[in-house]
């Protein structure tokens, strides 16, 4: 099976690896000092089940590597309209395309039924050029498990003990593709269900980002230290009560144990994506895994005090060290 991995970060070098290690013919699309190392010696992942090497093809130029069965995007949010731009060459009638990516997905109200059916979501996909690109026929949904930092380029640490990507198309059918790179990541050693309802996946995950994400960002602390503040704590657990009362007035039948998540999360030192980017002075993921869920929040007539004011104040601190600027 030919895969590219479409962003080599944390979560998608280690996806690349993994896809390596399961006997795929895998090429990453990357660039900068991670490109140049990735080049160079491959890619080492240090995990709890095993520290191993791999070595796929790697570009900034997606070209460089012709048409794929599957294409897995793990850019941030932010970095979609550069994908658009460039993916054709990777694509063939049949491919599929696997956006595993936190946050609301661009194509979230696709093939969803209902009276929002269809509903474009401008702040995620400007221009709708995603939508062009790819179109919905080859779009698959992905939420991915696995606390992976980039220690140096080429380099990756996971902290959980197993990772696990949930793969579902928008309709709720997926095919064969979807069942191929699901095959070719649990020989790698990721257990990959292919789900009937990625929707209700997004929002298993999406709560905690939500709850958390601007907690740590504004304490500048992992998880286990930013909610062992009893204050914090409190805070966190009102976040994860509105964050799904969201998906429920979203027609999602989510059951949630707030204090298992709490209690689980508290005993993580993993810093959440958002505040790493922070940390690294790149740009801060907002609209997907904050704004936009606030914006469906407000279409659904669900208030959310307590994330009002956690992401204004993540998005404020953002915006105050040029990381932020909402779109145009």
């Amino acid at each position: 099976m030919k895969v590219c991995v479409f962003g080599a970060g944390a979560i998608g070098g280690h996806l690349a690896a993994r896809l390596v290690r399961g006997g795929a013919e895998v090429s990453v699309v990357a660039r900068g000092a991670n490109l140049a190392a990735i080049r160079e010696r491959g890619i080492t992942v240090e995990a709890k089940d095993a520290t191993f090497e791999a070595r796929p093809a790697a570009s900034e130029d997606p070209a460089a590597f012709g048409p794929q069965d599957a294409v897995v995007v793990t850019v941030k949010g932010h970095q979609l309209p550069g994908v658009a731009a460039s993916i054709a060459p990777l694509l063939r009638p049949d491919t599929a395309v696997a956006f595993v990516m936190n946050g609301i997905p661009w194509w979230y109200f696709d093939r969803h039924g209902g009276a929002l059916d269809g509903t474009a979501l401008p702040a995620l996909d400007p221009g709708g050029a995603i939508r062009a690109a790819v179109g919905v026929e080859r779009t698959l949904g992905g939420v991915v498990y696995s606390a992976c930092t980039v220690t140096e380029p080429g380099r990756i640490v996971v902290e959980n003990e197993r990772s696990r990507v949930v793969l579902g198309a928008p309709g709720g059918e997926a095919g064969e593709g979807a069942r191929a790179l699901s095959a070719a990541l649990e020989a790698g050693g990721v257990a990959c269900p292919v789900v009937p309802d990625i929707r209700r996946e997004v929002w298993m995950k999406l709560v905690s980002n939500l709850a958390f994400g601007p907690l740590c960002l504004l304490s500048r602390g992992g998880l286990a230290a930013t909610l062992a503040d009893p204050a914090i704590r409190a805070a966190a657990r009102a976040s994860l009560v509105e964050a799904a009362a969201i998906a429920r007035g979203l027609g999602i039948s989510l059951e949630l144990d707030v204090e298992a998540r709490l209690a689980a999360s508290a005993t993580i030192a993993h810093k959440p994506s958002i505040l790493q980017d922070m940390e690294a002075g790149k740009p801060v993921e907002m609209e997907a895994m904050l704004l936009q869920p606030l914006a469906l929040a407000r279409m659904a007539g669900v208030p959310t005090p307590i994330l009002d004011l956690t992401v204004s104040l993540a998005r404020k601190a953002a915006e105050s060290s040029g990381q932020y600027a909402p779109p145009i």
